[in-house]
């Protein structure tokens, strides 16, 4: 069966003035239908930069990004958006919630996207919204949200409609120890319903929802853990 996403031996460097910084080097996974794989490392580790390269935000400086078996590199604008709104659900650590459009409004934008009219996208958006335990008022807007009620929408925007690949950068950091493990729940869930969901984190009580957690360092995997009946193991790859 061909993986949901795949990095293979990826690279990406950026040039920040003084010189040229990897941020990801030669950096392999890959991620199968129902599957949870969860990302962890100190803070610019490459965490992020993963995630951008796997939901095709970014692209890499070597290596290939495939998602479905489509290498990322092949597709044209249009064809690399229409994948994002699919096939790719993306929860941004900064949100990214857009400030004129009200919380259900903004869960269901990449549902209009793709041509889904407002009646249903707007009861899909309101169950996403359930779903995260978003108890507020949906016609509010982002700034009048709290932080907590803002993360809720951005995961509901993550997650909403038919998503076969679900990408999640620090879901649960404005959220308290209940709100976060309802939010694995949802990811467990959707992981259990056939998607490949990968979490960054830097909780280990979240990580050990994963089947695997990959850990990142300077831009390199150093370490894996697959979780054995309830167990994680680490399988050392220096």
């Amino acid at each position: 069966m061909t993986p949901v996403l795949e990095l293979r031996d990826v690279s990406r460097c950026y040039d920040d003035g003084a010189g040229e910084v990897a941020a990801l080097s030669s950096v392999s996974l890959s991620v199968a239908a129902g599957e949870l794989v969860a990302v962890m490392g100190p803070s610019g580790s490459g965490k992020s930069t993963l995630l951008q390269l796997a939901g095709g935000l970014d692209r890499p400086t070597d290596g290939h990004v495939l998602v479905d078996g489509r290498d990322l590199a092949d597709l044209s604008t249009r064809a690399l958006a229409a994948l994002r709104r699919r096939r790719v659900g993306y929860v941004f650590q900064r949100l990214n919630l857009l400030a004129s459009l009200t919380a259900v409004e903004n869960v269901m934008l990449p549902l209009e996207l793709d041509g889904i009219g407002a009646r249903g996208a707007r009861a899909a958006a309101e169950e996403a919204l359930a779903q995260v335990g978003f108890s507020g008022s949906t016609k509010r807007f982002p700034d009048d949200l709290s932080g907590g009620e803002q993360q809720r929408v951005a995961i509901a925007r993550g997650v909403v409609g038919e998503r076969a690949l679900l990408l999640a950068d620090e879901p649960t950091g404005a959220l308290d120890t209940v709100g976060g493990e309802a939010v694995l729940e949802l990811l467990s869930a959707r992981r259990d319903a056939g998607a490949a969901v990968v979490l960054v984190t830097h909780e280990p009580r979240f990580a050990g929802w994963a089947d695997r957690v990959l850990f990142l360092r300077d831009g390199q995997v150093v370490d894996e853990a697959v979780a054995r009946s309830g167990a994680a193991t680490l399988a050392s790859r220096r």
